[in-house]
């Protein structure tokens, strides 16, 4: 086989355009679109996922049968269609997978599932699925529950076609476990499962599952038997050369992360990124034959690098004195806890039954505090992790500073977590080992990016997939450092600034990084508006009104959906499972009353508007930055032009192609369009680069330097085509924008490029710079180089 740098060289695209792909877009309708994708300059059609998935889904990770394309996107034939029109224009096919979990939220649609209810432990798909069936029949917690433990709701069982019937669900019955007119309480207790109340699924869950979703089961896909059957269907599409890449999502969930990827570079030969949040001084083991991640890495520098570090102390002192948490590490472990002890203590009391129920002692403890201290270990070493998990026996380094770590924190269960350190270090291949690491990263995803990032909220553009609260802006140099780095280790790695997943759009977190610029009036305004109309929580209140700027003009029914979801992921004022109806409809009249408000609309329209030319800017800066950086990026559906959505489902919202093409024909015929509300300047530039990207195919990476009395608002750097000599591509970005304008713009400062025979041009406005002096070096102005749009793109012809 290959190594993996041969093999990404060789398959990786110049480029993705993500694609979500659902009901109301489905794998024709994703055909009919990929004209538009080339003359875009895309260079690989990035679908999301497309086997079979649970009735009504809208995202397609909820898989019910991994053998088939969803017949409701097209089936089959719809996607070879759309492979072979794909290649057939020259571009790439990329599918993301889901190999961690299937749903199990209706069991009729899931063959497997049924198949292991139906028959226990005897099913031929028992394998499939990492059950203990020696704790008794799965627990399968549906039933409704007013306090009475789902007792009443045993009461609404039914057996209709030989079925056991819970309102819209149906489950199997096992053969000879119900005869005609026997009480339906009797055949229940005779199957090889259990429903019972959905309260129980945090504490008592006897199978595995993603994150805290009763609904989403785990596959044992370490089982090379189980692996065949679950990636054959895939593998089959590229034996027939339809398709290019993948992108695996939620990697760290795999008993066996390295052992899985290995094992799939070995049967798939092309371009592999793995869903994979790393820390900020953090790689992939270099044994994982793959390009890189999905990019929130370098979402974080690129997005950080244009947010003013001068701005944290103002918003640091509004959020500590309206009471919301202002120290990361204690919001952090705070949620944690929450995660650890409440929402997967399923997953704890499990990790902690593999452990020794007696431990030599001088003095034995009775069984019941040996268990609950046990349990107390696992959480606090779950909690201790600085990664989101550890890969031993491949590398030990995160799970020796976890262990001491957890020991410094709780030295009175130093003796317990001494224990699980020998016993994973003896074994690092056994269960405990692998369950520990496994749910290390549920609780670093649930606790932080699921609790923490709504609770502390002081600068909401931080908080984001992958994002540290604890570094408030990124310098220029520590991102030259950085994508220096990408270029020479992981040049096919992705890059991103929206997915799916990401908490806002790119477009929202540069609006809020202008806002950085302006942080003491931002403040003095939240605490007029605040005055006036507060939400009921003050972590929520300050993600309200930074959301309400950032996404401004925004609807009303859209904000109050946002914030409910918020407030529940936060758990401070409500939550999923325990909702305050009283305080949730607090939440959903507020955007409605602020905007029914004229004074107080007026004064939030009239920040937002002031922000919206800055935040452009930002917006073009950063694009300009990830499109012709080092890695491949992507882009998200429909963020060529202006897009401000929030997190899921905001961000599923349709894409208006018609109004994209229309303007990139305009475009296409020579316009250069106005940075102005309609977007197209952003199209414009996303047009540019994808094309300069796929026309030059650059690597390496070399940052210039400003010279000038406004050179720290100038971002720049130069890469060098493919088969050239010297650099030959540059980009240059604004900084910073109200603080350059205030300082009275570029004047007096200018770039040096890279010496060489050649013109530069610069593409996006088809301006050439004056020719180079006698010794090859070009001079570029920066107040005539970026008079019309705050980047440039430079390429020397």
């Amino acid at each position: 086989m290959k190594s993996t740098d041969d093999t990404s060289a060789d398959t990786a695209p110049t480029s993705t355009y993500r694609l979500q792909l659902g009901p109301r877009f489905t794998l024709d309708d994703a055909t009919d679109q990929l004209d538009y994708l080339q003359r875009l300059g895309v260079g690989a059609v990035y679908l999301s996922p497309v086997l079979t998935a649970a009735p009504g889904s809208s995202h397609g990770y909820d898989v019910v049968d991994p053998t088939r394309v969803a017949p409701v996107l097209g089936g089959g034939t719809a996607r070879a269609a759309l492979a072979d029109k794909a290649h057939g224009l020259g571009l790439g096919v990329v599918a993301d997978i889901v190999p961690n979990h299937v749903s199990v939220a209706q069991p009729a649609a899931n063959p497997w599932w049924w198949d292991v209810l139906e028959h226990g432990r005897a099913s031929v798909f028992a394998r499939c699925f990492d059950i203990d069936f020696d704790r008794g029949p799965i627990l399968v917690p549906v039933l409704a529950d007013d306090g009475d433990g789902g007792r009443a709701a045993l009461d609404d069982l039914a057996v209709t076609d030989g079925c056991l019937v819970y309102h819209d669900k149906r489950y199997p019955l096992a053969p000879g476990t119900h005869e005609p007119g026997a009480p339906v309480h009797r055949a229940h207790e005779r199957q090889h499962y259990r429903l019972v109340s959905w309260r129980r699924g945090d504490s008592e869950l006897t199978y595995r599952r993603f994150f805290d979703v009763n609904e989403l089961a785990a596959v044992r896909v370490e089982d090379p038997g189980v692996f065949d059957a679950t990636h054959a269907e895939i593998l089959r599409w590229a034996e027939l050369g339809r398709l290019d890449g993948l992108r695996v999502d939620h990697v760290d969930g795999l008993t066996d992360p390295g052992g899985y990827l290995r094992r799939l570079a070995e049967c798939f030969p092309g371009w592999i990124v793995v869903e994979k949040i790393l820390a900020p001084d953090e790689d992939l083991p270099q044994s994982w034959p793959v390009a890189g991640t999905t990019g929130y890495d370098a979402l974080r520098e690129i997005c950080g690098v244009f947010t003013d570090p001068g701005g944290e102390p103002a918003l640091t002192g509004l959020a500590r004195e309206q009471g919301v948490e202002t120290d990361p590490g204690t919001a952090d472990d705070r949620a944690r806890r929450q995660a650890a002890t409440e929402l997967l203590r399923a997953e704890v009391r499990r990790i902690a039954a593999l452990l020794p129920a007696q431990p030599p002692a001088t003095t034995p403890r009775p069984s019941a505090m040996a268990a609950r201290q046990r349990e107390e270990a696992v959480a606090e070493l779950l909690c201790a992790f600085d990664v989101y998990r550890s890969y031993l026996p491949e590398q030990g380094d995160a799970w020796t500073r976890a262990v001491r770590r957890a020991i410094d924190r709780r030295p009175d269960l130093a003796f317990d977590l001494e224990v699980i350190d020998r016993r994973v270090r003896d074994d690092p291949r056994g269960e405990a080992a692998r369950r520990i690491q496994q749910t290390s990263g549920m609780v670093v995803a649930m606790g932080t990016e699921n609790t923490a990032f709504y609770r502390a909220t002081r600068f909401v553009a931080l908080n984001e997939v992958g994002g540290d609260l604890g570094r408030f802006a990124v310098e220029p140099a520590e991102l030259h450092t950085a994508a220096a780095r990408r270029a020479a280790a992981r040049p096919h790695t992705m890059t991103t600034l929206s997915t799916h997943d990401t908490k806002r759009s790119e477009d929202v977190r540069a609006r809020l990084a202008a806002l950085s610029e302006v942080a003491e009036d931002f403040a003095d305004a939240v605490r007029r508006w605040t005055g006036r109309r507060p939400l009921p929580e003050p972590a929520l209140n300050l993600l309200g009104w930074q959301t309400l700027v950032g996404a401004w003009p925004i609807g009303t029914d859209r904000l109050a959906e946002y914030l409910l979801k918020a407030a529940r992921e936060a758990r401070l004022g409500t939550s999923w499972t325990n909702p305050d109806t009283g305080f949730e409809e607090h939440v959903r009249d507020w955007p409605g009353q602020v905007m029914a408000d004229t004074d107080l609309r007026a004064e939030v329209a009239a920040l937002a508007e002031s922000l919206q030319g800055p935040g452009w800017s930002n917006a073009l800066g950063q694009k300009a930055v990830q499109l012709l950086g080092p890695g491949v990026p992507d882009v998200y559906q429909g963020t060529e032009l202006w897009d401000l959505s929030l997190v899921d489902p905001d961000n599923r919202r349709p894409v208006d192609w018609a109004a994209r093409t229309a303007l990139l024909e305009r475009i296409e015929s020579g316009w250069r369009p106005p940075v102005d509300a309609t977007g197209a300047a952003k199209l414009h530039l996303v047009r540019t680069c994808l094309r300069v990207r796929r026309e030059l195919e650059p690597g390496g990476y070399l940052p210039l330097t400003a010279t000038g009395p406004a050179a720290r608002h100038a971002l720049t750097f130069a890469r060098t085509s493919r088969g050239a000599a010297r650099p030959d591509l540059a980009v240059v970005a604004t900084r910073l924008p109200i603080a350059l304008s205030g300082a009275g713009g570029w004047g007096g400062t200018s770039l040096a490029l890279p010496s060489g025979p050649g013109v530069w041009t610069d593409r996006l406005t088809g301006r050439a710079l004056a020719p180079a002096t006698a010794d090859g070096l070009t001079l570029a102005g920066l107040a005539d180089l970026l008079d019309r749009y705050p980047v440039a793109v430079l390429v020397r012809e």
